[in-house]
This record gives C-alpha cells, sequence and structure tokens, in this order.
C-alpha cells in the first residue's frame, strides 16, 4: 500500500469510527434529551433521573470498559468492536419496552457494558494510523462524535419525539446501530505487524496490567492529566440535567429548546473539537508547550462565561453567546486530553491506558456531577431554595475550575515531544 493509500485508509477508518462515536452518544444521551418526556411518564424523581444517566449507567460503563481496554490489546479489534455495538444496540430498542425505573435501569446496565468496548479499541486503532504530531486532530476529529450526538439526541427529542414518542425512537436508534455493527464486523485488523512471532509476543493480560500499572505509578504528569479530565467532567455529568434546567427554570417549551439545544449542540460542538485538535497540535509546534497547558488558557478564558450562563436571563443576548461556549468548550476538551493521555503510555498498553482514563472520566467525574447534582436538586427543592437547577449547575461549574491547576501541574511535568517552530 502507498503512503497515499495508507492515508486515504487511515481518514477512512476515522471517519467510520466518528460514525460509530456519534450513534455512541446518541444512544448515551438520549435519556437526557427526553427528560421532559421520560421523567413524567415514569414517574421519576431528580434522584432517579440522576441515577439512570449516572451510576447506573456509568459504574458497569468504566468498570467494564477497563476489561475492555486490555482486551483490545490482545484480540482482533474491529471484531470486538462489532460484537460490542450488536449488543448495546439491542438493549437500547429493549428500553423502549420501560414501564418504571427498575425496568428501565436493568438494559442501561448492560448497554454501559457493550458500549464500554468502543472508544479504548477506537483509540488504539487510530494510534497505529496516525504520527504522533497528528493525533491531537485524530482524537479531535473522532471525538466530534460527542458534541454531534449530543445535538442529534437532542434533535431527536425534538423533533421525533413529539410525532413517534420517546419509546419508538429508542427502537429506531437501535436498529441503526445493528446495521453498524455488520459493517464494522467487515473491517480488517490495523495492527502493524501480526506475525507469529509477535503474537507470541504479546504480553498477556497480566504481563498488561504489571505494564499499566507501573506506567501509571512513574509518570505524575499521567496521573494530573487524568484527574484534570475527571474534575471537567463534574461539569459534564451536571449538565444532563440541561434540559431540565431550561424548561423548568428559564421557561422554553420542551420540544422547541430540544431543537434549539440541538442544532447549537452541533455546531459549537464541532467547532470546538476542531479547534482543540488542530490548535493543541499547533500549540506544541509553535511554543514547545505540552497540550495540559494549552488546556490551562482554554478553561481560563472560558470560565467566567460558565458561570455567567447559569445566571443570565435568557432574554439577554449574551444567554445564548454563553450557550454556544459551553458546548464549545465540551469539544475542544477531547483532542488535547486523549492525544497527552496516549503520549504518556507505552504502546502496548494505550487501549489500557485509555480504558482506565475513560473509567475515571465515568465513575468519578460523571458519577459525581449526574448523581451529585439530582441529589443537590432534590435537597434545594425540599428545603424550598428557589431556582434549585440553576444552582446545582452553577456550583458544579466551580468545582469544575480545579481542573486548571491540575493542567497546569501537568505542564509542568511534562516534557513536549515536537520541537517549537522557531528552533
Amino acid at each position: 500500500m502507498t503512503p497515499g493509500e495508507q492515508r486515504g485508509a487511515g481518514h477512512g477508518l476515522l471517519v467510520l469510527l466518528t460514525l460509530m462515536n456519534v450513534l455512541n452518544f446518541v444512544d448515551r444521551q438520549l435519556l437526557s434529551s427526553f427528560a421532559n418526556f421520560i421523567v413524567p411518564d415514569l414517574s421519576l424523581t431528580n434522584t432517579e433521573f440522576g441515577l439512570l444517566t449516572g451510576l447506573v449507567f456509568i459504574v458497569f460503563y468504566a468498570v467494564a470498559g477497563l476489561f475492555m481496554g486490555a482486551l483490545a490489546d490482545m484480540v482482533n479489534r474491529p471484531r470486538l468492536i462489532a460484537g460490542a455495538m450488536f449488543a448495546w444496540s439491542a438493549l437500547t430498542a429493549a428500553s423502549g419496552l420501560a414501564r418504571n425505573f427498575v425496568t428501565l435501569a436493568i438494559p442501561r446496565v448492560f448497554i454501559g457494558v457493550g458500549e464500554s468496548a468502543l472508544t479504548p479499541t477506537a483509540m488504539s486503532l487510530l494510534a497505529d494510523r496516525y504520527p504522533l504530531e497528528k493525533r491531537g486532530f485524530a482524537a479531535g476529529f473522532y471525538y466530534m462524535g460527542v458534541p454531534i450526538g449530543v445535538g442529534v439526541s437532542l434533535l431527536v427529542a425534538g423533533f421525533l419525539g413529539p410525532a413517534i414518542g420517546w419509546r419508538n425512537c429508542f427502537f429506531l436508534l437501535g436498529a441503526i446501530g445493528v446495521v453498524f455493527s455488520l459493517i464494522i464486523f467487515q473491517v480488517k485488523e490495523t495492527r502493524a505487524v501480526r506475525t507469529e512471532a509477535t503474537k507470541a509476543a504479546s504480553p498477556k493480560l497480566g504481563e498488561l496490567l504489571r505494564i499499566f500499572g507501573a506506567a501509571l505509578a512513574a509518570s505524575p504528569a499521567l496521573q494530573l492529566t487524568i484527574a484534570g479530565g475527571v474534575v471537567v467532567h463534574f461539569l459534564l455529568g451536571a449538565a444532563a440535567f440541561d434540559q431540565l434546567w431550561l424548561v423548568r427554570e428559564r421557561g422554553f417549551e420542551r420540544a422547541e429548546i430540544a431543537v434549539i439545544s440541538g442544532l447549537i449542540a452541533c455546531a459549537a460542538g464541532v467547532a470546538g473539537n476542531l479547534f482543540g485538535g488542530v490548535a493543541s497540535d499547533r500549540w506544541v509546534t509553535a511554543t514547545g508547550q505540552s497540550r495540559p497547558m494549552f488546556m490551562v488558557w482554554v478553561l481560563l478564558a472560558l470560565l467566567p462565561i460558565n458561570l455567567a450562563y447559569r445566571l443570565i436571563d435568557p432574554g439577554n443576548a449574551m444567554f445564548w453567546v454563553c450557550m454556544v461556549v459551553a458546548y464549545f468548550q465540551l469539544g475542544a476538551f477531547y483532542g488535547p486530553t486523549f492525544s497527552t493521555v496516549q503520549e504518556l503510555c507505552p504502546s502496548q498498553v494505550r487501549s489500557t491506558v485509555v480504558a482506565f482514563y475513560i473509567m475515571s472520566l465515568n465513575v468519578i467525574g460523571l458519577g459525581i456531577g449526574i448523581t451529585g447534582s439530582g441529589v443537590l436538586v432534590d435537597a434545594l427543592i425540599a428545603r424550598g431554595v428557589e431556582q434549585p437547577y440553576s444552582w446545582t449547575l452553577f456550583a458544579f461549574t466551580c468545582l469544575s475550575a480545579f481542573a486548571i491547576p491540575c493542567y497546569f501541574a501537568a505542564a509542568r511535568m511534562c516534557a513536549p515531544r515536537v520541537a517549537p517552530a522557531n528552533t
């Protein structure tokens, strides 16, 4: 295969995996997007809704992801993704049959197990295809699946929800996922060398875990980068209550604001992904500083706007600017941080380390953010506090600012891999 053909194959794989990540996040976010439909239909409390979008899904998703990451370092990766996607899509369809908290919680548990295989495996596949100086772009492009998926799930809730009902939307999404699982099953394994000698020399599970543990212990920069991502995810978790906040405290109609939010999420989120991936690559080349320092400046610049978002009246034009910035920051996070994590670990345990990072983001970050927000909202309501959603979201925005010192400390310990352009 010529270099041009290799690049074309790499870009084709990147597009396919990104589309699958879109479906992954449509599936994951559909419950939050349909919050104003599902919560009253199933008579859920805020705490129960927080559990469904938080710990019920995330604990199994993240813990299984660590196993899936190690498995991806040992088996045929496209087929691992195909099997997992088929399983989670079938369970997504089954979610449409739920009648109460318990019957929705059961499929959510196993959906999390299935979805956990995608990103660690995809990151490993892409790292084999893209050189170091392009991995920020590849990670940023792949993670366009987050804002696009969030946006599409909101558009589905806004357009299809009133037309066909939330249950039929879950059935439809499950069917689409099954089709994609059959497509990825046909993709060939892209591991660089798979001779009998290298297969025999490949580390087994115990050795993988030993290398992983040693890599994590030896790199404070890796530990701090992971910690920064966890703190950012406190706010991302709390944002699961955005649609309830927009309807109950900002006065929007549920279908209308779902559509508006979806369009903004797609446009601003994709812009953030491209900015985070491409600009962080150029930042390293131009300044000689690491990607965590890039994140320090991005978060510092956007923090005041994110705080104002939770307090400004929707009649003020700045409200919409703040909403755009919130989705832009969501996208800008992924490229710099995931490429940093991959750079700071040995190649043979790349999937395992990415899986551990995802487990940390989800179990600690989203778990505390989503579940904690639900409990706090119910507690504030019980105390008669006005605008409990607004104050909860404001508090978690403040908490997320502690990511800045984490990234700053990581940057001080993290030597850049690419020399500055003027040297």
